[in-house]
């Protein structure tokens, strides 16, 4: 709700129950939002993706705010698409045609996250239960190197002015989820320091306050763009870093 003053632009929760995602979008601002405080007071789910919205392109609507949604996939995006106004039929060209008439709105974010699965399709059937999670990572490279064809290298100054491109994002199916840092930090952790519930956690094991590495199997991974309060230890991403975990929360975590 604090980081709403900086990002005012609207919300929206993803979160799955029973393998399904459950998507709720507002154009509202977090903080004056009374569905997003029930939202967020309520919501239990292994798998939960959080956005507030801070506009760089496309109009203020439901259909332009993150997250969105296909199939089983659940995308969000921090950053921007340089020249998107002009360049858009461009990259909308190199979206598969079959995937291409789903896309509803006018934001770079959601024709990103189609170039994604446009890739990801091109390996399996998108609504595969056990997407392999390599192919995710090595879809997720080829199309930042699809857009960054058309529009240029991404700006790696999180600070940077806000018309440049940045291509940080996160994509889940509930069973995997990866992050990408494109310029916009990201940060993650996968332990704590000493977690509160140890004595009566029926979860709890030595990989809840140990470093994992790549490879090694985690009890949970947390991605954000900033480093939340609580007992959490949180790693800065690299640019162009890739972090998520496979079906069976096994870490993976690749640099460019």
């Amino acid at each position: 709700m604090q980081q709403s003053n900086r990002h005012p632009d609207g919300w929206g929760v993803a979160y799955y129950n029973a393998g399904a995602p459950h998507v709720i979008k507002s154009v509202a601002t977090a903080m004056d939002d009374h569905l997003f405080q029930r939202v967020s007071g309520i919501v239990a789910s292994e798998t939960v993706l959080a956005h507030l919205r801070k506009a760089t392109q496309g109009n203020l609507s439901i259909i332009n705010t993150h997250p969105f949604q296909f199939g089983q996939w659940v995308f969000v995006h921090n950053g921007n698409l340089a020249g998107f106004s002009e360049l858009r039929e461009s990259l909308l060209a190199l979206v598969p045609p079959v995937l291409r008439r789903f896309i509803l709105g006018d934001s770079d974010s959601e024709l990103l996250f189609y170039l994604l699965l446009g890739q990801m399709s091109r390996r399996h059937e998108l609504h595969r239960v056990g997407f392999p999670v390599h192919d995710v990572i090595d879809a997720m490279r080829e199309t930042v190197a699809q857009v960054v064809g058309v529009v240029g290298e991404p700006c790696m100054d999180d600070a940077g002015p806000p018309d440049q491109t940045y291509l940080s994002f996160v994509l889940t199916n509930g069973r995997i989820m990866v992050a990408h840092q494109g310029g916009k930090k990201l940060f993650w952790s996968s332990h704590k320091q000493r977690c509160p519930d140890r004595d009566h956690c029926p979860s709890f094991g030595p990989e809840c306050e140990a470093v994992s590495e790549t490879g090694g199997f985690v009890k949970h991974l947390l991605v954000s763009s900033e480093p939340l309060q609580g007992d959490n230890v949180w790693t800065e991403m690299n640019p162009y870093e890739v972090v998520g975990v496979d079906w069976a929360m096994q870490l993976q975590r690749e640099s460019a």
